[in-house]
């Protein structure tokens, strides 16, 4: 069966050399600016290396185009050089992995591609008259609207909320990665995306204090490190383009990443990134029985919870380095020490020669007399299984005498990996500054409340 289907391939899929590619524009196309052109570029299983440029009007006439099976469009963003997206060949393949569907790569690179920014938006509202003309057709000849998932990417997030609009909130699934907030931030709901635009819009943020859009958009709202400045990023002007486009670009990265599965990011609903951090929305109690949110393709488990609740943001933290994983431990702490102290933690946990640590340092911690604190520990690799843990409390003491922490109870519970044992220690004394290491036992059961 296999074999027939590649053969059929073979003869209805064109040479290498009638492949219809997306548009490649030169800095004088972009300075003198072009012409809106929308081209729609089919891929399927069976032309992954091989775009099929698809008739607008007589797109029956494509056999390779199934308006039985799902259809997923791509939408790219401005492009002030008017090169194609880096990420096209990488998104197509891995949507391709998904499960069989009609791949369509919206290619506005002449409308996109030019140095003015508002000419782009301004033509945003065609492309989306062409996008939704395009589905109705499809729609007339069978097709049904729920089966249609778009993915907009910066302006192309709102050009898809636009199609959306225009077919009555019908389409099955909108994902917005870093919608464009220049001309956008502030605007009513009728002038970019929103919830209603979709059956479910699930947003990615990683760039909202600069190119991208400040603020809710979806149903779901990821917010990557909180949404704004990313890991890895660089921090000043002097590196050049990436310092402008590097954390913009990350919303991208980060989702083909979640669509390799080569990571899992875990959501988790909150009301702030530092309530997160804070250790205090780790378990989605307001998503129970179902699991918590996971950014990428599959939203079945938990999608219907998320509509229910209304507009949801969530938030996860991820590495500098792709492929951008986190292992995720809940940290919880019962100290004893005569008078209240300051600082902040960090963990290590070994295995073998293998050392990973976490800083728990966004903020400066308060222990007091009997009190019990939570963290997240978040570490840049998994570690399985955990020989020993190190823990160090760091003062600003740095002349007078050292105090001791009496630590009555330490507790991590690793979130990401639920099938492996809970890693306790009870009463030990701790030396600020001073790193002390110890082999974790299995927790009491009168000590897992």
């Amino acid at each position: 069966c296999n074999v027939f289907k590649f053969l059929i391939a073979l003869l209805i899929s064109k040479p290498s050399s009638e492949c219809d590619n997306f548009t490649d524009l030169d800095f004088r196309e972009c300075f003198i600016g072009t012409n809106l052109y929308v081209k729609l570029l089919l891929y399927t299983r069976a032309n992954l290396d091989c775009g099929q440029e698809l008739s607008h009007n007589n797109f029956l006439a494509q056999p390779l185009f199934n308006l039985t099976l799902p259809t997923t469009m791509v939408i790219h963003g401005y492009r002030p050089t008017g090169a194609p997206p880096i990420w096209v060949d990488h998104i197509v393949r891995l949507l391709a992995a998904q499960e069989d569907m009609n791949i369509l790569v919206v290619d506005w690179n002449r409308g996109a591609a030019n140095l003015n920014y508002f000419t782009a938006v301004t033509n945003t509202r065609s492309v989306a008259a062409n996008i939704s003309a395009f589905i109705q057709k499809m729609q007339d000849n069978g097709a049904s609207l729920s089966s249609v998932h778009l993915i907009g990417v910066s302006l192309g997030a709102h050009v898809a909320g636009f199609v959306g609009a225009t077919l009555k909130g019908k389409i099955g699934r909108i994902t917005a990665l870093d919608p464009a907030g220049p001309l956008f931030t502030g605007t009513p709901p009728g002038e970019r995306l929103d919830p209603t635009d979709a059956q479910f819009v699930d947003v990615l943020h990683t760039d909202m204090d600069a190119l991208g859009y400040k603020g809710s958009l979806g149903h779901i709202d990821f917010y990557a490190n909180g949404g704004a400045d990313q890991p890895g990023c660089p921090k000043t002007i002097f590196s050049g383009k990436s310092y402008f486009v590097c954390d913009h670009q990350r919303s991208v990265f980060l989702f083909l990443c979640a669509l390799n599965k080569t990571c899992k990011f875990t959501a988790y609903p909150c009301s702030s990134y530092n309530d997160f951090l804070d250790g205090r929305c780790l378990q989605c109690e307001s998503l129970r029985p179902v699991p918590c949110p996971v950014l990428g393709y599959e939203v079945s488990e938990w999608r219907d919870a998320v509509v229910r609740l209304g507009q949801t943001k969530t938030y996860f933290s991820t590495s500098a380095e792709p492929p951008f994983c986190k292992t995720n431990y809940r940290v919880d702490m019962v100290t004893w020490n005569q008078f209240t102290r300051w600082g902040i933690v960090v963990i290590k946990l070994h295995s073998g020669k293998k050392v990973i640590e976490a800083r728990m340092d966004h903020k400066v911690f308060r222990f007091e007399q009997y009190t019990a604190t939570r963290m997240l520990a978040q570490f840049d690799e998994d570690l399985h299984p955990v020989q020993k843990i190190s823990i160090r409390f760091i003062t600003g003491n740095m002349i007078g005498p050292k105090y001791k922490f009496r630590l009555l109870r330490l507790r991590l519970t690793p979130l990401e990996n639920s099938d492996r044992p809970l890693l306790c220690r009870y009463d030990i004394i701790l030396e600020e500054n001073i790193e002390m290491s110890f082999r974790p036992m299995p927790c009491e059961e009168s000590h897992l409340n």
